[in-house]
This record gives structure tokens, sequence and C-alpha cells, in this order.
């Protein structure tokens, strides 16, 4: 299934460049087009060839017509249906066979795929949700993590994966927190950076996403208008993709579906051209989310015609139409046809679109559609196809354990945990029994499978009260209440069971689903942060038994709890731990797990008062001129453990230039009985600035982990660089004068902190600053 080179295209030896344009050079323009446009298609469970997959907005698609002019890529082919992977493989196999055999040049599809929490595949490992990565504070696990979903994407043909998502949460309302990798623009970038250097690592495109401001929607509603000034918009939402393109070198972004202003992302040259490409120097691809194109007719009101879509968009900067041929197929050939639009805007795309083909090395000559995990394979026996490859491997599980016990976050304990071996549990709440309690939105079960409720899962997914009884030998479960249904009749009998135990475990949480099928998740916005349905009835009327109550929560978001704050005996806060989150919980609960997770986004004291997040200016924060106090119950960075640690640091340096480096030191001993991991976070607070600036901002953090009475000096250089913000002109700056350093155990608990002065003249910085604080 190879091609014979008879093009200088197909030459994996002659530059790069040589190429994409002898390619071009033979390309008629609707094959040209072709190019730009994926097809949304689901994979054979027979090995066949795949089929047009059937959405909401799809038009009637005749694959073999398209075929002849070529195709750019081929969406999810198995992400839209149950399919054994090795089937699926072949079925992809066949298909691009089909695409070199159909098209007059035998151009190969790009396959492209979501792994916002694993690969979105059935029999796929389900890892924890991005939020929990952030909880980790531990960007060297995420990135082994992401390598691994890179291998297995790999091993079935796909080439591009739809994450990360790199959004900033500014209202924990919004439904899509738990994409999310946090609430603070440095946690994300890092986070981000591991993540897309473990995908890119496996030769996986690893596409940055939504670019930008999404998550800064009104009221936290899915699409809604943006309206936030260019300050808010650089400094904050900006700034984790700048350090991302930086560091990880990622190789597409997929626009946001959201308008800024008015200018809706798809469209908004300035933003995908002027920032991203004559700023930043992408060279990469620009994909639209899905529909996003079309969306500009239908829902933003920018373009009258799906021409005009397709004309703003490939002039903003967009460069394939996913997930669907829609405004860029025949519209978009018969407006340049009629000389409406440039075919320059389609050359500059289909220029990104084939080198990013070459480096993939679709264009080789000696390009095989066969993918790694059936190589070697007899593509004849279907047995033998079918077990060819596992997406859910032992090594794939034991790394998907270790990010969810790194995860889980202890939010406080009064001395009742780790719980004793036997103890009588009174397991109480709906999502202590429910096994899609630890998967977010984006996973295939909850995703993809709920559509299928014949099949099979596809994995082992054991239930909180199913792990519980593996830690625990007394466990008597009861519901209470359902999630969102708001039933109050089965309190009583949960009251009961807890003043029948010696302690009550009080589960509870979230069910991600889509467009307001579950409580968390894609179109799931809150208008309130108080729990969902009857589960803070529920837990008020168990902690006023007096049993001593343990709050376990699966969520997708934060959520106030009332008096379980001050009342509960220990509070365990896990984001969407993925398939081996209940065995780290109830690891947690019986002390084989050491807890180490720090909450990414601050938990909130009362359901109202939204939005509000750590990183603040001082009028947004609790004061006198409004009755409203958005102090959070438990802030960005908190969460304790098993083990107690003690600090002390110094400081070399107490006044630099504008360009110098400050140089701190902080001491770290584990004061306890069990060996334990920190997480040391560094903040700055600028005093006096010529603009607002938040009271305390992330600069970067170390997690470290020490044996009983092991003690580490960690050293950090801080460059005047980081203290840098967008000043009243639009220009980024490095200010002189007072800058204070602390390092805090979370936002709002710093107690060691430094001040240094900042010597000189205001300086000017740009994309090619420093962006990172050094530790040794």
């Amino acid at each position: 299934m190879t091609i014979t080179t008879t093009h200088l295209w197909q030459d994996p030896a002659a530059p790069r460049e040589s190429r994409v344009e002898a390619l071009m050079s033979e390309l008629t323009l609707e094959e040209k087009v072709a190019q730009l446009v994926g097809v949304w298609v689901g994979a054979s469970n027979e090995g066949g060839d795949v089929a047009p997959h059937q959405h909401e907005m799809d038009d009637t698609i005749d694959l073999d017509a398209l075929l002849p002019s070529g195709l750019g890529q081929l969406t999810r082919p198995f992400g839209s249906a149950p399919v054994n992977p090795g089937l699926g493989a072949l079925s992809l196999l066949r298909t691009q066979a089909k695409i070199l055999s159909t098209g007059r040049l035998g151009i190969p599809a790009l396959a492209h795929e979501e792994c916002l929490a694993g690969f979105a595949a059935w029999g796929a490992t389900a890892y924890p949700v991005p939020l929990s990565w952030g909880a980790t504070f531990n960007p060297e696990l995420v990135e082994r993590m992401a390598r691994r979903i890179g291998d297995d994407m790999r091993s079935v043909g796909v080439h591009q994966g739809l994450a990360p998502v790199l959004d900033v949460v500014r209202d924990a309302r919004w439904g899509r927190v738990e994409e999310t990798i946090g609430e603070d623009p440095y946690l994300i970038g890092s986070i981000g950076t591991a993540y897309v250097t473990g995908l890119e690592s496996a030769g996986i495109v690893s596409t940055l996403k939504h670019f930008v401001g999404y998550s800064a929607s009104k009221a936290g509603r899915n699409l809604a208008p943006v309206s936030i000034g260019p300050r808010e918009f650089a400094d904050v939402l900006l700034a984790p993709f700048e350090m991302v393109m930086r560091d990880g070198k990622p190789r597409s972004v997929m626009h946001a579906y959201t308008d800024t202003d008015g200018v809706p992302s798809a469209a908004d040259e300035s933003l995908l051209t002027g920032t991203l490409r004559d700023e930043w120097g992408f060279t990469g691809t620009v994909v639209a989310d899905y529909f996003g194109v079309a969306f500009l007719k239908l829902l933003h009101g920018v373009a009258g015609t799906w021409a005009e879509a397709a004309a703003a968009a490939l002039t903003a900067g967009v460069d394939v139409e996913l997930p669907t041929v829609k405004t860029f197929g025949e519209p978009l050939v018969a407006a340049i046809r009629a000389g409406e639009v440039s075919e320059d805007l389609v050359d500059r795309a289909l220029r990104r679109v084939l080198t990013q083909k070459a480096e993939l090395g679709l264009l080789d000559s000696d390009w095989s559609p066969v993918p790694a995990g059936l190589d070697g394979v007899d593509l004849g026996d279907l047995d033998a196809v079918r077990a060819a490859i596992d997406l859910d491997s032992p090594e794939n599980r034991a790394v998907a354990r270790e990010v969810a016990e790194q995860s889980v976050i202890l939010l406080s304990n009064d001395g009742t945990l780790p719980l004793q071996k036997g103890v009588r549990i009174a397991a109480i709440g709906p999502t202590a029994s429910d096994p899609f309690a630890v998967l977010g939105c984006y996973s295939f079960p909850a995703h993809v499978g709920v559509q299928h409720p014949n099949e099979p899962v596809g994995i082992d997914l054991p239930t909180f009260f199913q792990s519980l009884t593996t830690e625990f030998e007394t466990v008597e479960y009861t519901l209470g209440t359902t999630i969102d249904g708001g039933e109050t009749d089965g309190i009583a009998a949960a009251v009961e069971s807890a003043k029948n135990a010696d302690v009550a475990v009080v589960t509870l949480g979230d069910r991600a689903g889509l467009f307001g099928r579950g409580t968390s998740g894609e179109g799931c916005d809150a208008d309130s942060l108080a729990l969902p349905g009857a589960q803070q009835q529920l837990l008020d009327a168990v902690l006023a038994t007096g049993t001593p109550t343990i709050v376990v929560l699966f969520a997708g978001r934060p959520y106030a709890l009332g008096a379980a704050v001050t009342d509960a005996a220990a509070i365990v806060q896990t984001f969407f731990p993925g398939e081996e989150g209940t065995g780290a919980v109830a690891g947690v609960l019986s002390g084989r797990v050491n807890p180490s997770g720090r909450l990414p986004v601050s938990v909130p004291a009362h359901a109202g008062s939204q939005p509000s997040t750590y990183l603040a200016a001082p009028l947004a924060r609790k004061n006198g001129v409004s009755n409203v106090d958005p102090t959070a119950a438990f802030s960005f960075g908190h969460g304790i453990g098993y083990s107690t640690f003690e600090w002390s640091s110094s400081s070399s340096s107490e006044s630099i230039g504008t360009d110098g480096t400050a140089t701190l030191s902080v001491t770290v001993t584990n004061t306890g009985d069990r060996s334990g991991s920190d997480v040391v976070q560094l903040y700055l607070h600028d005093p006096v600035a010529s603009v607002v600036r938040p009271v305390q901002r992330l600069l970067g953090y170390q997690r470290v982990t020490l044996e009983a009475g092991a003690s580490v000096t960690l050293s950090v250089a801080v460059p005047a660089d980081v203290t840098s913000f967008t000043g009243r002109s639009g220009v980024r700056v490095v200010e002189p004068g007072e800058i204070v350093l602390g390092f805090g155990r979370s936002s709002a608990d710093i107690p060691l902190v430094h001040s240094v002065q900042l010597t000189g003249s205001v300086r000017e910085v740009g994309y090619e600053r420093a962006l990172h604080v050094t530790w040794a």
C-alpha cells in the first residue's frame, strides 16, 4: 500500500518547502479546497471503510463523491461510536488506502481525535480530567501521562489530538471548568506545556484550545459573549497560550467559539494572524472548533452567506474547517470562481496544511497506512486484529493511578483521617454508587458510550462504594438522594445509617454530560455554585446527627459546602479522577495514600459569590463598600496531608535592577512521621503599580517529596521579567519600585515574604522575555 515516487513532493529528501510548492502547483482549485476540510466519520466495527457520522448539523455527505478531489482530515474515526481498537485501526487503514487509490494524486488524510482525559476511544484508559492535572502541581507526571496517550493514538493511525484546553477559569459556573487546568495562568501554562511535550514526543500534533476568551463568557454561560479589557485579555487569558507556544512547541491551535467585544475569534485577524503568527511566530495550522466557521453566519451574524463565513475565517487565519465540510466546500469554490474571494487565501492555508502533512510523513512515497499497532498482524485474521491493540494496558492504569492519587486534595481534617481498619462506615450519597462519577464529559464512556447503552463500557470502573469495601470491612451504603433529581425522601434513611455508624462518608458531586444532560460539562452551566439537587440538604442532615462526617466530592467544578466547611470531620475534594480515582480516594481514607493534591481552583464559601478567583485586585476582595464577601472557603493552592512540614527562608537580594534577578531560598523539613509531599508556591505582590494589579499572583511552584525527618533547601532565581504586566500604553513593562515575593502554602497562606526593590527605569519587554523563575 505504498506509492511509487513520481513527483518531487513525494521525495522525503527534497526540501519541505519545495515539496509543498511542487504539490500545490499540481492541484486544481477543488483539490486545494478539499485539503482544508474534514469529514466526520465513524470507524467500522467489522474493519470495513468508515462511514460519515450523523450529527446535528449534518448535510448529507457522500464520501465517495468527495474522495476523487482528496480529503484533508478524517474527524474522530474512533470517537464517534464504540469500536474495537484493532478493528477500528483496520477500518481507518482501509479508508486511507481508499483515499490513496481514489484521489488523483493520492494524498493521505490526517486523522484527529479528542484526548482531553485520555484517548477518547472505546476501551482506552480514562485518565483524570485536566482540573486534576492541575491539582497534582506535577508537570513531569502529566508529561508521562500525555506520552502514553500519544503512543496509544499513534498505534491506531491517529495523527492529531485536540488538547490541551488552556482556558483560564474566570467563573466556576461555566460548565467546561472540568476541562481546564485551573484559575491561574502560570499553573495552566506549565502543566499545559508538559502535556503538549508528552503528546508531541509521541508524534501527535497537539492542538491548543480554545484561542482565546472562551472561559470568560458572561455569567459562565457556554458561548456567551466575552466583555473584558485588553489588559485582562493579555495578562490572564493569553498568558498560558503564550507560555505553551514558546515552551511546548505545539503544531496546531483551535479558535474559540466566543466573540470578544463583538469580534468572533474565528474571524479575528488581529488574534489569529497578528498575535499568533506575526508576534509569536507560530507556523502550524489553525483549525476551526466544530462548526465554528458556520457559526459566523448562524450564531454571530457577521456573515450573510456560507461563502462570506469561509472568507472571513480564511482571512482571519483559520486553515481547516472542522468537523466536516460546510462553508469551505462548494460555497467557497463558487465564490472564488466568481472573483468574490481570492484564491490566495486558500493557498496560504494550504501551505500550512501540506507542510504539516509533510512533517508527519504523509507525503512520502513510502508512507504506509498500516499503523504501529497492526504492524506484523495478519490483517485477514479478524480475531488477531481484535486482539492486537490494548488501549488500557497495565502501564497506562499505573500512570492513571499515580495521577489520581496525586490529585486528591484533602481540604480539612480534624484528625479523623486516616480511618482505622475496624471502623463501621455509613457510605452515603449519589456518587458513591455511580461508576461514571469519576469521568469527565470528554471521556469516551460519558461522551459517546451513553448513547450506546447496550454496549459494554470497555474499561473497569469500580464504584467508590466498591473501593471502600476493598479498604474496609464494614461499609453500609445508602443513596440519600440522586445527583440532581432533588429527591428528599431518602434522606431519613441516610440519617439513620449515619447514626448507627462510627463515621459517615457522604459522597457528593456531579454527573458529566453535554448540553444540559449533566451537571458538569460542555453546555452544562450552573446558575450558582450550590451543590446540584438536594445534595446540600442530605449533607446538612447527616452533619446534624453528630456522627463524624467525611465529605468526599467527585465533581467537575468547586462547590460551596455550607456548614461542612467548619463542621465536617474532613473534606476530600477530587475533580473527576478517572478510572483509578475511586481506589485513590479510598486509599486516602485508609491512609494507604498520603494526600498531596493542591487546589487548582478556589472553593467558594458562598454559592452566589461568582465570578471570583484568587487572581483578584484589592476591590475584588472583601471590603467595606460591598456587602458581598467573595473570600474563598479554601483558596487556590490549598491542600493538606498526613505529613507536616516546616519552612524557613532567606533572601540574598534586597535590590535589583529592572533587568536583574533576585535570589531566594527556602528550606523544607518533613516534621511528620511518614514520607510525604509538599508544594512550595512562590507568589508576587506588587504594592504600587501604574495600573491595578492582583493582590497575589503565582510565579512558580516546586513539588518536593521527603522522608520523615528529611530536609531540602530550594534556591529560586526570580528574574525581574516575571513581574511584568501590560501597562497603560498597551505595552508590557517591568516597573521600578517595591515587589514582595512570598513562599506560600496557598494564595491565602503566605508565611514567608521578602521585599525586593526594583531600581532603574521602566523597561519594556516582549515575547522573548523570561517567563519562569528557576528552582535549584
